[in-house]
């Protein structure tokens, strides 16, 4: 059966995946499951996460010679941007545990063998992308407020931000502008990035059916938006050293509620399929080849 991505012209309809409506008990449910997985691979997920507190303290380090002071909220709050594709590794667990499969943190590698890791990659760079304009933002909103000369220390910024006009400011359309940034980020990768894993689909595929997926739960998604940022807020206390626990669950939990909000049956098991010989790509399907599957050279695209 064969099928086509968004950006490639076909006279061929794509069939989308299909998105269910979910409750409150579904998040719970896959909160369930996330923390499960956890506890039944502590030690690989703990590796694999470990670098998130080392990067925390990295930042607090640089943020403590206090020439990137104001700038520790905005590259912590990075962490929620960039979190869903830092956390491809663990829906690659979560899927081989769901099918039974051992697992040790190398299998988190499995993503290499993707058929959609063009896609994956694709959408990585543009929340990349989102998270440094979100920085460019939240710096050129401390330079409106403070101008340039940076705090001096860490008791003279906190002193700024909460008993000056510009301070409360700075933090009042700062956190708006960081809410915009995080529901979009919430509804582009929501469910795209388990979905580009466990099927061969383009990322315009996977973007619009997590958009799709928002809007069909508003109400329940913006609910776990909210408790992600809670949890990110907790595990960054004491420098980021909760994010080894925290991060860990939040990516299997987000695996198990892609399995509740989009149809379809279990995967095949990556290394039980065959993969056809690489095709020969054009420059013509530049840039389309980024966010779509294998495409032969007469535009057709065949799915595993």
């Amino acid at each position: 059966m064969s099928y086509q991505h968004m950006v490639v012209e076909s006279g061929e309809s794509l069939p989308l995946p299909v998105v269910r409506k979910i409750t409150v008990a579904d998040l719970k449910e896959a909160l369930r499951k996330g923390l499960d997985d956890f506890w039944a691979m502590p030690t690989h997920v703990i590796f694999l996460s470990i670098i998130y507190p080392l990067i925390g303290i990295l930042l607090a380090r640089l943020t403590f010679s206090y020439s990137v002071l104001p700038m520790l909220f905005p590259l912590a709050a990075g962490f929620a941007l960039v979190g869903p594709f830092a956390a491809i590794g663990l829906y690659e667990l979560s899927r081989r545990r769901e099918q039974n499969d051992d697992t040790a943190w190398e299998d988190a590698l499995g993503v290499l063998q993707s058929r959609s890791l063009l896609g994956i990659l694709a959408l990585g760079g543009l929340l990349m992308f989102i998270f440094l304009v979100w920085l460019a933002t939240a710096q050129a909103l401390y330079v409106a407020t403070f101008g340039y000369k940076p705090a001096a220390t860490i008791p003279d910024f906190v002193d700024q931000l909460f008993t000056t006009r510009a301070g409360w400011t700075l933090m009042i359309v700062g956190n708006s502008i960081g809410f915009l940034f995080a529901a979009l980020v919430l509804a582009i990768s929501v469910v795209s990035f388990p979905l580009l894993l466990d099927r061969d689909v383009g990322a315009v595929v996977a973007l619009i059916t997590s958009v799709r997926a928002v809007l069909k739960n508003p109400v329940t998604m913006a609910l776990w938006g909210l408790l992600v940022a809670a949890l990110l807020v907790i595990g960054s206390l004491p420098l980021f050293l909760g994010l080894a626990v925290v991060l860990p669950v939040l990516g299997h939990a987000t695996w198990h509620l892609y399995r509740h909000v989009v149809e379809g049956g279990p995967p095949p098991r990556l290394d039980d399929v065959r993969r056809p010989p690489r095709p020969r790509h054009y420059a013509a399907q530049f840039p389309a080849g980024l966010f779509a599957g294998d495409i032969s050279p007469g535009g057709d695209e065949t799915r595993r």
